[in-house]
């Protein structure tokens, strides 16, 4: 049997960059100035510090105006807030994100919160969230997202499918099940979770998995169905003496399982580079809405 088709979300995600870009030149011109995206970090973990950087050169590569404002990790909780009220009325600022983690004794519920939902390019606020519930236009979380324009992109049957979503968290797990069975797209969608009941017996019922469970390589090869798509959330460092640089990446999918599926994304460069595209793209429609203009894409 042949091996699954390795869906390149690197390649992808360079597509739409381009696309973006071509996209914002013309806004530029039409508007008179760019869309922009301010990006908030507290402290220095060394992961979110690689992560900012990434966004930033995503943005100036695509022509967004992006902005990092650095804070120390001693910044209280009101001083955050007083920076988030700031930047929600600056009108030259399309797009507001709060780069997680925090510290410890900040909130995350109440920082998603404070942010203007017009300019929540994370989707998370609780009115975006209610909007992709009840299958209204809002802002929709980035992962999800670029987990769709990946099906999308490789022509998977999504009508009528089988699809589960192994992993139940606010930013991928829950709002990719409304994703999936949102009208247009109309997957049979099981949301299962670390106290679901024979894991591996559900997702095997899956035409289409989307592991987001947070934990290195849980999907083994006999938990897929063979020809499933499957779509590998997960990044996790792991020690590995024979690397290189002393550790690796991998999933939440055991690398097996490229024997039995039918689509499989990777890790790294699969969900990971197409989370920053619509990111990007999410920017680009607060841009829009925000000015009254199109704002093309797709949710």
């Amino acid at each position: 049997m042949s091996e699954a088709v390795i869906i390149d979300g690197k390649g992808l995600a360079q597509e739409l960059r381009e696309e973006l870009g071509h996209r914002v030149t013309e806004l530029r011109a039409q508007v008179g100035r760019p869309p922009a995206l301010t990006v908030i970090l507290v402290g220095e973990d060394p992961a979110s510090q690689v992560y900012v950087r990434n966004k930033e050169r995503a943005c100036e590569k695509a022509g967004i105006r992006g902005e990092v404002l650095r804070l120390p990790a001693s910044t209280s909780a009101g001083e955050i807030h007083r920076e988030i009220l700031r930047i929600n009325e600056d009108p030259s600022v399309d797009g507001l994100l709060v780069q997680l983690p925090v510290p410890d004794g900040i909130d995350p519920a109440a920082l998603r919160e404070w942010i203007d939902p017009a300019k929540d390019v994370d989707g998370l606020h609780p009115r975006n969230v209610g909007l992709l519930a009840s299958g209204m236009p809002g802002l929709v979380p980035c992962t999800p997202l670029g987990c769709l324009r990946m099906l999308r992109h490789h022509h998977v049957a999504t009508a009528g499918a089988r699809a589960v979503v192994l992993g139940r968290s606010l930013i991928v797990g829950r709002p990719m099940a409304a994703l999936l069975s949102a009208k247009g797209v109309d997957a049979t969608v099981t949301l299962a979770h670390s106290r679901s009941r024979d894991l591996a017996a559900i997702c095997r019922q899956a035409d289409i998995l989307v592991a987001a469970a947070g934990v290195p390589q849980l999907v083994q090869p006999d938990w897929v169905r063979r020809g499933a798509t499957v779509l590998d959330v997960g990044i996790h460092r792991v020690d590995d003496p024979t690397h290189p640089k002393g550790a690796r990446l991998v999933g939440d999918v055991d690398p097996g399982v490229r024997e039995v599926a039918g689509y499989l994304s990777p890790v790294p460069g699969g969900v990971g580079p197409m989370t920053i595209a619509m990111l990007l793209e999410n920017t680009v429609t607060a841009f829009c809405r925000r000015e009254g203009l199109e704002a093309g894409g797709e949710s």
